[in-house]
């Protein structure tokens, strides 16, 4: 069952002292989405959750104490972000999009700079190849304009290519530029050119914090937080591996429209999306083919956000680790493997009151030795 917090339904702001400790824990390590989301649902809010952290992982066997991110660290990061003019928006809260709450295991924070009422809005993203052929640039200029005039915002990833044409061409309507990261001094580079434009005019989003390096695996977060906020993805032109074509993946995983425009088959930055339309994305030649498959989502309400984390940090007390039995851990742990399995699935096998398994998933979680892959399907790892 679906839990909503009664400031999240409300769509009320966490205060100063929950956004810091909400920052703290999914800094800590070990802690991504969905172990934040288990955490403060287990322990009824961030702060007592940063408590619960070093008994967790010693008892899912880790040998060394796990990184806590401390208060000067979190409060460091948001200075940062507050001098170029960025903020910290948490899930529910204005600013963030209702479209990516419904993902499974939406990030917490992210941070935002620009319009916040854009993310509101109907988004279709258009990627594609950072080499993109002109003719490819001239009619992602074209769709995005006209998307923009149908009143959709059009989200894209800041590369070069395909993606600068998109955000070019729809600044004007409103346009979406997720990053990976943004560090201080690309920022200060860039701050004259296409970024600041959209600082300014759209809305720019990154779940990494301002003067972070962007490392390999933040691209594939990057991604999924495009096709999170869009109702469909449109990829026109990629190669046979492209970072466009996770894009167009993890828009399928969370129900997205996935759209793909032709090309030549000579051409190898067409194959990625001539092999899309292979998989049954739909084909686009024009805008119509766009607007026409999303006409009916648009015209059904959109579902309440699917929130399960409760904001009420202020007065927490911690809440007891339940007394789990070595022999109930050691059934769980041997029901566990290296091919995924659902958590229900697991409790149900086991035999394990369900609040004894989460916990003991959230130990092993907290020790590296548990990877989560989505739909709550979980999995050991090698180590």
């Amino acid at each position: 069952m679906v839990r909503a917090s009664k400031e999240a339904r409300a769509g009320a702001r966490l205060n100063a002292r929950q956004r810091l400790a909400w920052l703290r824990l999914i800094r800590s390590e070990n802690v991504g989405p969905a172990t934040f989301r288990a955490l403060v649902n287990q322990f009824g809010g961030a702060e007592a959750a940063i408590e619960a952290l070093p008994a967790l992982s010693r008892r899912g066997g880790r040998a060394q104490a796990i990184r806590l991110c401390s208060a000067a660290e979190a409060e460091a990061e948001i200075d940062a972000a507050d001098r170029i003019g960025a903020h910290l928006v948490a899930l529910g809260e204005p600013g963030y999009s209702p479209a990516l709450a419904q993902v499974d295991a939406p990030p917490p924070l992210i941070y935002v700079k620009g319009r916040l009422d854009l993310a509101d809005m109907p988004i279709v993203a258009i990627v594609g190849a950072r080499n993109g052929s002109a003719v490819g640039q001239k009619f992602t200029r074209q769709i995005a304009n006209e998307l923009g005039l149908e009143g959709f915002v059009v989200a894209s990833g800041l590369a070069r290519g395909i993606d600068t044409a998109a955000h070019t061409a729809a600044l004007d309507h409103g346009t979406i530029a997720v990053v990976a990261a943004a560090s201080t001094s690309s920022i200060r580079r860039r701050m004259n050119g296409l970024q600041q434009a959209i600082g300014e005019q759209g809305l720019l989003v990154s779940e990494r914090a301002p003067g972070f390096s962007p490392r390999g695996k933040d691209f594939p977060r990057r991604n999924r937080l495009i096709s999170g906020i869009s109702l469909g993805v449109v990829v026109v032109e990629a190669a046979e591996r492209s970072g466009s074509l996770i894009t167009a993946r993890l828009a399928g995983e969370q129900g997205r429209e996935v759209f793909a425009v032709p090309g030549s088959p000579l051409d190898p930055r067409a194959t990625g999306t001539n092999n899309l339309l292979k998989q049954g994305a739909t084909l686009v030649t024009s805008t119509a083919d766009i607007v026409e498959t999303l006409a009916p989502i648009l015209g059904r309400a959109p579902a309440p956000p699917a929130i399960e984390l409760s904001s009420s940090d202020a007065q927490e007390t911690p809440a007891p680790l339940p007394d789990v039995e070595p022999t109930e851990r050691s059934i769980v742990i041997g029901a566990l493997g290296p091919s995924p399995v659902d958590i229900d699935e697991l409790i149900r096998a086991t035999g394990v009151e369900t609040r004894k398994v989460h916990i003991i998933l959230l130990e092993l979680d907290l020790a590296g030795r548990l990877q989560r892959h989505g739909q709550q399907l979980v999995s050991l790892t090698g180590s």
